[in-house]
């Protein structure tokens, strides 16, 4: 038998901009992802036999193939041909779900970055994301981590400069958004308002947090329906107790603050808390994960 525990980091988007819808049917993206120190523990059994079997600490996750880490372990073995085994999986689940922070796939980027080294089978850096971007979009990213711009549908990225160390208060509303529905909002050729990515970019570049963090911005704020009261109460909270900058990450619904001040980040995290319980202080964690 043998066993691993590997952490699964949730991400942020800085910048979220959406460019084109493609012929596919999927939009073309520019955004700049950073990975935050929150995460899941994924540990990893492989032992004799056969089948995948998974628990989670949250019940209403589902425990088989329908959950992108069960699916990913079984990716893992289909794709490299490899002797049958039992793969139990277990997640301590702290990332918000259904919140714009990847927590799904980066619970899948953990388990084939465990499963490589269980397995012995030495995949490339580059290999396992190719494998990790058949699962889905973020899975690539989530498997490397850090500072990045992400394009395409989110798995072309280019490393950029890492985001200064900060800390982070993230605060998810008491609802989800439909991915979906809220792509089937955006009118590409009708956003009034886009991110500065490059002045992003260049920011990074110089280590100016501040110039960062006034750059902030992700498109879905302005195609939000009777959810921006709550989203834009939240990004008030956070600017009136000393954020630098906030935004939405993803598609929704979490907001998050970047604080170069760890008691004013303290005192953002304890008005939240009061009135919504997904509320979590963090910090960035722009070092690579692989």
């Amino acid at each position: 038998m043998m066993e691993r525990t590997e952490q699964a980091y949730g991400k942020i988007n800085l910048s979220l901009d959406v460019i084109r819808k493609l012929p596919s049917g999927y939009h073309d993206l520019r955004m700049v992802m950073e990975t935050v120190a929150l995460h899941d523990d994924v540990h990893i059994t492989v032992s004799e036999g056969d089948g995948i079997s998974m628990q989670t600490n949250l019940p209403f996750l589902p425990s088989d193939t329908r959950n992108i880490a069960a699916k990913a372990a079984a990716f893992f073995f289909e794709k490299l041909a490899l002797p049958k085994r039992h793969v139990a999986i277990r997640i301590h689940k702290r990332i918000p779900v259904a919140a714009g922070m990847a927590g799904g796939s980066a619970n899948a980027a953990a388990v084939l970055r465990g499963l490589n080294t269980l397995m012995d089978t030495n995949l490339s850096t580059p290999a396992l994301m190719e494998l990790g971007g058949e699962l889905g979009s973020d899975v690539p990213y989530c498997i490397i981590g850090g500072t990045h711009l992400a394009e395409g549908r989110g798995e072309i990225l280019a490393p950029l400069s890492p985001l200064p160390p900060c800390h982070i208060v993230i605060c998810k509303p008491k609802f989800s958004i439909s991915t979906p529905e809220l792509f089937s909002r955006i009118d590409c050729s009708k956003i009034r308002h886009r991110p500065d990515t490059d002045g992003m970019i260049d920011a990074l570049q110089t280590g100016s947090l501040g110039q960062v963090a006034i750059r902030l911005f992700n498109v879905f704020e302005d195609v939000l329906d009777g959810q921006k009261r709550d989203i834009q109460q939240i990004k008030h909270t956070l600017l009136e107790t000393g954020a630098l900058g906030a935004a939405m990450t993803g598609t929704g619904p979490t907001v998050f603050g970047l604080f170069d001040d760890k008691a004013q980040a303290s005192a953002a995290y304890a008005a939240l808390k009061e009135h919504y319980r997904e509320t979590f202080l963090t910090e960035n964690h722009s070092k690579h994960l692989i």
